[in-house]
């Protein structure tokens, strides 16, 4: 066999596993945005914040989707939660156990652990966490993750319900660490470091539906 047939062989092999790849990974994103969450998992949530409407609850449930498709997009690594509400619903959905790892076994092909909300702090891991999320849900609602103008939803949900343990997020610190009165709120801006994932952009092995990549050949990350 000559080394142009042996090529051009080699390159369709990529280009059918790059086509798979791609599918699966359409198909997961897809699964987990129309994914739909175990009978009585709001009233649950409700009982745990009976502060929260019915609205309120479904826009929890929409911020977990965004918590979850940011752990897909981002090679199913490492991640941490930045909203206290959101790891709320995303305890109760873990309580619905044979549902839970259905959809994990779909939506990432493994389970993905539980890991408490937390915000930025010393502990370098758990900042990696916090900046993968922070750059694929940016990267979700089109934000400039380095110079953000708004937050993402996951990181403005528990100041936008008033949740009284949330945490709260503005997009620029500058005027507020001016002010000397009350607490400091966590900042958008301290995320802009791109220092994670093996990539200077900060997006690591970052893929959609129209690139390679996803939880396959043993991402890891939780």
């Amino acid at each position: 066999m000559s080394i142009v047939v042996i090529g051009v062989v080699v390159t369709l092999l990529i280009f059918l596993v790059v086509v798979v790849h791609r599918r699966r990974m359409r198909y997961r994103v897809d699964f987990i945005r129309t994914y739909t969450f175990p009978p009585g998992l709001y009233d649950k949530l409700q009982k745990r914040r009976p502060e929260l409407s019915p609205k309120d609850c479904q826009l929890v449930g929409r911020a977990l989707r965004q918590f979850f498709l940011a752990y897909l997009k981002g090679g199913c690594r490492f991640v941490s939660m930045p909203s206290q509400v959101v790891d709320d619903l995303w305890h109760e959905l873990i309580l619905y156990t044979r549902h839970y790892d259905a959809f994990c076994k779909r939506a990432f092909g493994r389970f993905l652990h539980h890991t408490p909300a937390i915000v930025l702090g010393k502990n370098r891991q758990n900042n990696t966490g916090l900046r993968r999320v922070w750059w694929q849900t940016c990267r979700e609602e089109n934000i400039d993750p380095r110079k953000p103008s708004r937050l993402p939803l996951l990181f403005d949900i528990d100041k936008r319900l008033n949740i009284a343990d949330g945490f709260v997020y503005v997009p620029d610190c500058r005027a507020v660490r001016n002010d000397s009165q009350g607490a400091t709120p966590y900042c958008g801006g301290d995320f802009s470091s791109g220092d994670f994932g093996g990539s200077p952009d900060g997006f690591g092995d970052w893929s959609d539906g129209d690139s390679g990549g996803g939880c396959d050949g043993g991402c890891g990350g939780d």
